[in-house]
């Protein structure tokens, strides 16, 4: 988790607390992010928080977040996207 990080402003608990999930993870941003828009696109992730199987990614460079699959080998696979960290986090 070393290159892990919360987003500006939150702590763990009010995104497990927003999210209703209580084991919400803060996850290593290395790893293959894509976005699945008419072919798949890479993203450089900035901040990745884990929920079981899916996932909120913030890439560099773009204030979306977006909600994917996180798969077996780490990689993720994006699908949706939301204006605000808060709305994402109600969508899951």
């Amino acid at each position: 988790m070393a290159d892990a990080q919360l987003p500006k402003g939150w702590t763990l608990q009010q995104i497990r607390d927003v999210s209703g999930d209580q084991e919400a993870v803060v996850l290593d941003r290395n790893r293959t992010v894509k976005w699945a828009s008419g072919g798949y696109e890479t993203m450089q992730p900035e901040i990745v928080l884990g929920f079981h199987s899916l996932c909120l990614v913030k890439p560099v460079h773009d204030d979306d977040w977006y909600m994917g699959s996180l798969h077996h080998d780490g990689s993720i696979d994006c699908w949706s996207a939301y204006g605000d960290l808060y709305e994402g986090l109600r969508g899951l």
